[in-house]
């Protein structure tokens, strides 16, 4: 279990209950076509409370598909029921997760603390500010918006392609740069559920 975040806010057993929750939201969906439905008050106090989360699937370590909310809007336990049949059965970029490949799936649940607002005077002090491995971003410039969680560090572990890419995703260009940007701070903790076939 990858831990992104300077301290666990959560137990093995409470982890392993959310990983269980995001499975059966997803085994959910294959026979439904909705998101598992809980009674967010049958878990643990810590699991109700209104966390954001994401719920990431890889399949053969190549991304299968990833949904999440930037903002707590409910419970955490129900958030991760959501994303986890958001992220099989409604990621745009994919088609949606089919039975033979539901025990292929790693799940990896990354739990965001409350997003906190950067302040810099240019890009390099943006950069130097940047904590690679700990820092999930998200990047506002009028219509445009996108997030990078801290596990894409792994895959862009400079600063500087970090933010290139990052602005690529919300749709602006790699050398884009205004005064009016905003780039906003989170951590996460996260783990995964390793595949079952």
């Amino acid at each position: 279990m990858a831990l992104m975040c300077s301290e666990s806010n959560y137990n093995d057993n409470q982890r392993k209950t959310m990983l269980d929750i995001a499975y059966q939201s997803i085994l959910h969906g294959l026979k439904t076509n909705s998101a598992l439905v809980l009674d967010p008050l049958e878990f643990e106090p810590e699991l109700q409370k209104q966390r954001a989360c994401f719920v990431t699937l890889n399949k053969n370590e190549k991304l299968r598909g990833c949904i999440g909310h930037l903002e707590a809007i409910q419970p955490l336990i129900a958030d991760v029921a959501t994303n986890s049949y958001s992220a099989a059965f409604q990621d745009p970029r994919f088609s949606p997760v089919t039975p033979d490949e539901i025990t292929k799936l790693v799940i990896h649940i990354s739990i965001l603390t409350p997003a906190v607002k950067m302040t810099f005077e240019n890009e390099n002090e943006l950069l130097a500010k940047l904590r690679p491995g700990i820092d999930g971003l998200i990047l506002q410039e009028k219509h445009h918006k996108g997030t990078f969680l801290p596990a894409v560090w792994e895959s862009l572990p400079e600063p500087a392609s970090f933010l290139n890419q990052l602005k690529v995703k919300a749709g602006l260009s790699m050398n884009y740069w205004s005064n009016t940007l905003e780039v906003l701070q989170y951590e996460t903790e996260s783990f995964a559920r390793q595949p079952s076939g």
